[in-house]
This record gives C-alpha cells, sequence and structure tokens, in this order.
C-alpha cells in the first residue's frame, strides 16, 4: 500500500501540547480531493495542510478540516514552513505557497526565531442587524457590545466584540446556534487586560466547518488587527488566543497586509498508508 509522509507540528507555541495543532502532508502530485478530506477526516484536526513543489521555494499550498476544504489557514501555514525548514532541509531565506484562493502568502524567520506571514487583509462589510445580533447573543449566552462582518469569498466571519478579557473566557457558546447562523465562522473578542502587555485576546468557533473551537487561529487575525487598527491607533500588536491550549501572535497591519507572526514546535513524524 502507497504511504505518504506526515508531520504534526503545534503552531503559535514555544513547547509542546500548546498552541494549534496542524498536519502537514508534502506531496509529489495533487491526490483526489476525496482523499485529501478523508485525510484531513481521519486526522481530526482543525486543518491538514497539503504541499506540492511549484519552484524554487514554492510550492502549492491547500488547506482542509475534518469537513471541507478552506480558503486560508494561517496556523498550517505556519507548520507548513517548519516542516520545510526543520524537516526538510530548505534554506530558502523566503518560502512562497502558491494558495487557490488567497494568492500568493509568503513565510520568512526573523531574528528571534518566529515565522513571519504575510497575509492578506479583510475587510468589514457592515454591522450585523439588530436581529442577528439577537441570535449571536443567545447562540454565545452572553450579549457583545457590537459585532461586525468581514467576508472574503468562501468565508464569512462575525467578529463579536466583548468589554473585557473575562468576557471572552467565560463563553460556553451553544455549538449547534452558532452553525445555525450565517456566517462560516464567529470570532469574540476583546482588549487586553491592562498591563499584560496583551493588546487584545480572541476564541474563535467554527462548528459550521468541523471545528468547535480553533484553538489559535492565524487567518482570524486578518479581520482582528484591521479592527484593533482602528479601535486602538496603532499597527503593531501582541495578540493571544485564549483558548484552552491557547497561543501567542505577532501581529501588523502593512497596508492591504496582515503580518502574522508565532513560533512552532514538532509533536510527531509518521506515514500514511493510502488506497492504491
Amino acid at each position: 500500500m502507497p504511504t505518504l509522509p506526515l508531520y504534526q507540528v503545534d503552531a503559535f507555541t514555544d513547547r509542546l501540547f500548546s498552541g494549534n495543532p496542524a498536519a502537514v502532508v508534502p506531496l509529489e502530485a495533487w491526490l483526489p480531493d476525496a482523499t485529501m478530506l478523508a485525510i484531513a477526516a481521519e486526522n481530526n484536526l482543525a486543518e491538514t495542510a497539503f504541499l506540492v513543489p511549484a519552484g524554487d521555494a514554492r510550492w502549492e499550498l491547500r488547506w482542509f478540516t475534518p469537513a471541507v476544504e478552506v480558503p486560508l489557514c494561517g496556523h498550517a501555514t505556519l507548520a507548513s514552513a517548519y516542516v520545510l525548514t526543520e524537516c526538510l532541509g530548505e534554506t530558502a531565506p523566503t518560502l512562497t505557497f502558491v494558495t487557490r484562493q488567497s494568492a500568493e502568502l509568503t513565510v520568512t524567520r526573523d531574528d528571534d526565531g518566529w515565522f513571519v506571514m504575510r497575509l492578506p487583509r479583510r475587510h468589514t462589510v457592515e454591522a450585523v442587524d439588530a436581529a442577528g445580533l439577537d441570535a449571536l447573543a443567545a447562540a454565545l449566552g452572553a450579549r457583545p457590545s457590537e459585532a461586525v462582518i468581514f467576508a472574503v469569498p468562501g468565508d464569512t466571519s462575525w467578529l463579536a466584540v466583548f468589554a473585557s478579557q473575562s468576557d471572552i473566557t467565560a463563553l460556553a457558546p451553544d455549538l449547534r446556534a452558532l452553525a445555525a447562523l450565517p456566517p462560516l465562522n464567529v470570532v469574540a473578542t476583546a482588549a487586553g487586560e491592562p498591563g499584560s502587555g496583551i493588546d487584545f485576546v480572541s476564541r474563535m468557533f467554527a462548528p459550521k466547518a468541523g471545528i468547535d473551537e480553533d484553538p489559535v487561529t492565524g487567518s482570524a487575525h486578518c479581520s482582528l488587527v484591521p479592527y484593533w487598527a482602528e479601535k486602538l491607533g496603532k499597527t503593531d500588536f501582541l495578540a493571544r488566543q485564549v483558548s484552552r491550549r491557547g497561543g501567542t501572535l505577532r501581529c501588523q497591519l502593512d497596508g492591504d497586509t496582515v503580518v502574522v507572526a508565532g513560533e512552532a514546535v514538532l509533536y510527531l513524524t509518521g506515514e500514511i498508508n493510502v488506497p492504491g
């Protein structure tokens, strides 16, 4: 039976069993979509990334949850860069990932060893209307002070803003009710606690995509960073996703690009048996 290499990396963390785990599967050529989705479902992680070489220091990159293919995934992109440099011997200073819906993404390494990704900024569409806000409050079990819509093709987020970090950590949402709302995912956010050094915190729920709660979500910061840049009047941030596993991100707004940086550690290497 043919086999494929498999790597699992904890992203946006400097220690095992925290951050966001992602699977990375390097390929020589694309598998059928159904096979890649089946592998992602078997891995049962928020995302599995698949890579195919596309030239010097270039790879085509796709991401699958256990349920769907997604247009952008930050933590699995970071994990892919980690695998290429730390496990497969890639030495180029800049790695380029060619994606189907998010154009080209680049990843470099800074002086602290953090992987620095340049991701596409997302723009506010409009505020969630009163009926939507009522439904969102019921699903989250708490009422946000406001909720705004960020949308790109194939991925709409509702950003629910709360008064404090304790409001975010206390959320115990009704996941079925969240899945019945219009967006693909809901991101809850608040300013960080005074004196903590953290500019803003978040949690991210995507039951409609097969992810009840994503531990640390790079792509969510494509919406979070522009939002907080407007609110706080600054462009550089230290962010924390306050899920059970938790993770820290350095972020910057650079025009239509959101720069997201994080660390990563290797959890496992193995092989996948695939049908011949």
